[in-house]
């Protein structure tokens, strides 16, 4: 069978492509990362955990266009056919505002990806690593088109900026924050509640409670400013990456899924015991909702730590997680508890 860049959307290239550099380049930062004496030993077996993610998300997205997987660029035509009106790209503010539109548009997506369950089924993937390096950059979601994530840009076809130079823009937005996921760069002076630095995504990857749900933005942090949701970080503080709940795993599939999984067993009891009202609840609700206030939310993971040592910072601690107040073991999801698993 004969290879035809034909046969591939350009989504398909542009993920391709960008997923054989990012393995080259995070495969060299292994490298040097080993051959330091100073810091924690490089995990390799997470390194190609991430590799095999990636080949997961080729056959997803090489599904043939119609299918379930496939509706995002139709959806966003749809939109761009029945536009408000037609941004002009070829001229300087048209790309100007292509940025900022995208910006917001990604800034609200990426916070639906902590906030709604449904979609941090697929956004969790990303935080599983226990590293931060760059390899973490590129552990993406095989599931992101099941849970809809597209809809937050559909809006911008609307606004007149056509389905391909969304594509293009969203694209832009991803490569520039491959580089921010790293723990060698310390604070850039005049970037820092400017731009997304790697002391910004630092923050937004750690499993400190006081650092939870903060920094959403891609390539600024304009909106974060505007929506409260900016956090600094903060000199001589330790980070704990990866989740609340720590993956251990290192199966590709199971790093993929392994929420949705959660999902599905918690929306089948809610059902089992006639509580439909409980099951939007598991799918819709923040990570961590239960019944009654029982779950583990990010304001309640902060006022158990409160309880606990007397301040909300810090990565919890395991018995926490494992066997919070008022909560009995049968409601515990798979893979630890419904805790905000970031």
């Amino acid at each position: 069978m004969s290879f035809n860049l034909a046969q591939f959307n350009p989504v398909q290239i542009m993920m391709g492509l960008m997923g054989v550099s990012a393995v080259v380049i995070t495969f060299i930062e292994g490298v040097m990362i080993s051959k330091r004496t100073d810091r924690e030993p490089y995990d390799w077996r997470a390194f190609w955990t991430t590799v095999r993610i990636n080949l997961l998300r080729l056959l997803v997205e090489a599904i043939p266009m119609g299918a379930v997987m496939g509706v995002a660029l139709p959806f966003g035509q749809w939109m761009y056919e029945h536009r408000f009106w037609t941004v002009p790209m070829d001229t300087w503010w048209g790309w100007v505002a292509m940025f900022f539109c995208t910006e917001f548009f990604y800034y609200w997506l990426h916070r639906a990806g902590h906030r709604i369950r449904w979609y941090w089924a697929s956004h969790a993937i990303h935080h599983t690593g226990n590293q931060y390096n760059l390899a973490a950059a590129f552990r993406q979601s095989i599931t992101g088109k099941i849970s809809g994530g597209f809809v937050f840009f559909a809006p911008q076809c609307l606004f007149g900026f056509s389905p391909d130079a969304v594509l293009l823009s969203y694209g832009v937005n991803l490569v520039y924050q491959f580089w921010i996921h790293t723990d060698l760069i310390s604070k850039i002076p005049m970037m820092e509640g400017i731009f997304n630095t790697p002391s910004a995504h630092r923050v937004h990857h750690a499993a400190n409670v006081e650092y939870l749900d903060c920094n959403y933005g891609g390539t600024i942090l304009l909106f974060d400013r505007l929506f409260g949701t900016y956090v600094p970080e903060k000199d001589g503080v330790p980070i704990r990456y990866g989740l609340v709940k720590t993956m251990t795993s290192y199966s590709a599939l199971k790093t993929c899924l392994f929420e949705w999984g959660n999902i599905f067993k918690d929306v089948g009891r809610a059902l089992k015991g006639g509580h439909p009202l409980d099951a939007l609840g598991y799918m819709f609700g923040p990570p961590g909702w239960a019944p009654n206030g029982q779950g583990l939310t990010t304001d309640q993971l902060r006022a158990q730590m409160t309880r606990l040592t007397g301040s909300a910072t810090g990565a919890p601690p395991v018995e926490l997680l494992d066997n919070w107040a008022g909560v009995p073991p049968d409601e515990q999801a798979l893979n630890g508890s419904p805790a905000p698993v970031r």
